[in-house]
């Protein structure tokens, strides 16, 4: 990216107009969602129609989403030029994993106890019926064990990896191939990172088109939810709901306490910078959908690429924390509903294989079905037919899970970058006062016009130019890929842009 010259720097004095309402994407999809509401609520029939609207967008998304993370990683690795950080950032990731997993169940297990949302249905098991539930959950596989799990993260083959968006097995792939750059040396490999770079500004060029149908993606999205299930399932799941996005509040408020305590963020003003993915989650009740955005937004708030690369995308497998809050408060609720009280044995056996069975499942149609038939038909406590009792509350339940898993894995990023010293506060600060701090995020970010005149400024009083990517080198760094003719024997040089 060029900047003007003295005479730009100059003008650039003038005070920037502020960006009219209308052209926020927070406040476009608002509206979106809020008119997706209306819709689906006056209107259910007309609501139910418009799923492809809100399919389509994530579709796009989807599009993108593996070559992004192998580009994004790759170039990270590289940039560290350090083997052994990544395997401690990966080890430091699933630990962190581990314990908000394991300390989120116990959450929904205590909640469950004390509210007891299923106390007083008095369920018959012979009214129940498993055609709703297998047509929920389709042909999708019950879950593995460990060993299955583990074996699954290695591709049998790169290309299949890629077309079949299978983000652990992109990331396990783009984690070998990063080391391998580092191994090979930097100056060898750098026609091939120039590539990477360009290709990958490319991909954020994409990104950033892609972004101005978000509104329309959560519109459609939002109307074919309300008009599929309405709004009447909230009286009858009522004391269930509650006690989900209860523990979603508190499980949240625990959340801000551990982003200041580990790595000072304040997760207040994190929320108001990233508003408009949180919402576009909430609208198309997906997280795959703001993968790419939430990225960039923690690099630019001081987290490195390679910290934010791995940790992420693994989160969005291994660190489902709204999803264990509400698989272990409805396992309660089934067991209540059916008049089986849990003694604590029964309680702790359940802990252990919803452990297992949450991990893994994200874009699994009717995954926490799956894994909560799986722990009914392990433990016995009730009949397996039974999960078919949350087909009503569940879709309601995806806010929650949406919103809380999202927060999870960003507060894990913040938590991991901070504990391998791969995180500039300064940066973050920066971030939050609404500056792009880094050129790759401009070009995801839509915003290259405001990060060419923050640059400006910058220059102008003298201090470094901001870097390609936040943990990676400036601009001028970044090898030029030149193309010479047959015969010709040129070493790769590094030229400015």
């Amino acid at each position: 990216m060029k900047f003007p010259d003295s005479a730009a720097l100059k003008a650039s004095s003038a005070p920037r107009k502020k960006k009219p309402l209308y052209k926020s994407l927070f406040f476009q999809i608002l509206i979106a969602v809020v008119a997706g509401v209306l819709i689906g609520h006056f209107w259910p029939n007309i609501g139910s129609t418009l799923r492809p609207l809100g399919d389509g967008f994530i579709q796009l998304i989807k599009m993108i989403i593996a070559p992004l993370i192998f580009l994004v990683i790759v170039t990270g690795i590289s940039a560290v030029g350090d083997v052994k950080a990544v395997g401690r950032v990966g080890v430091k990731a699933l630990l962190y994993f581990t314990g908000a997993t394991l300390f989120a169940l116990v959450f929904g297990l205590i909640v469950g106890n004390l509210v007891q949302p299923g106390a007083g249905l008095h369920i018959d098991p012979n009214s129940l019926s498993q055609d709703a539930l297998k047509a929920q959950t389709g042909n999708a596989a019950p879950p593995k064990d460990a060993a299955s799990f583990i074996l699954d993260v290695i591709p049998t083959s790169v290309i299949g990896a890629f077309a079949n968006n299978s983000l652990l097995q992109v990331l396990f792939f783009s984690v070998f191939f990063g080391a391998a750059i580092v191994v090979i040396g930097r100056e060898r490999c750098l026609p091939v990172i120039s590539l990477m770079e360009t290709v990958l500004e490319l991909i954020f060029k994409i990104m950033s088109w892609i972004m101005k149908v978000a509104p329309i993606g959560a519109f459609g999205a939002m109307a074919y939810i309300i008009g599929q299930y309405g709004l009447d399932t909230l009286g009858t799941y009522a004391l269930l709901i509650a006690s989900c996005y209860g523990a979603a509040i508190v499980f949240i408020a625990l959340l801000f306490l551990v982003a200041w305590s580990f790595a000072r963020v304040p997760l207040w003003q994190f929320l108001k910078y990233t508003r408009e993915e949180f919402l576009l989650a909430l609208g198309t009740a997906s997280t795959e959908s703001v993968l790419p955005r939430i990225m960039t937004k923690l690099t630019n708030a001081g987290c490195s690429r390679a910290t934010t690369g791995l940790v992420v995308p693994t989160g969005y497998s291994f660190n489902l924390d709204g999803a264990a809050i509400y698989l272990s408060i409805s396992l309660l609720f089934l067991a209540q509903a059916f008049g089986h009280h849990l003694d604590l044995g029964q309680q702790l056996a359940a802990l252990g294989v919803l452990l297992l069975t949450s991990k893994g499942m994200a874009g699994v149609p009717g995954s926490s079905f799956l894994a909560l038939s799986a722990t009914a038909a392990a433990l016995g406590i009730f009949p397996v037919a039974g999960v078919a009792l949350l087909l009503g509350a569940d879709r309601l339940m995806d806010s929650m899970r949406v919103v809380v898993n999202l927060m999870g894995n960003c507060v894990a990023t913040f938590v991991v970058a901070k504990w391998e010293g791969q995180f500039d506060c300064d940066v973050m600060v920066r971030a939050f006062r609404g500056e792009i701090t880094n050129e790759d995020s401009a070009i995801m970010l839509g915003a290259e016009a405001v990060f060419e005149e923050q640059e400006i400024e910058r220059l102008s009083e003298g201090r470094e130019p901001s870097p390609k990517f936040r943990g990676g080198p400036s601009s001028d760094e970044i090898p030029q890929f030149e193309m010479i003719k047959p015969g010709q024997h040129q070493s790769p040089t590094v030229s400015p842009d």
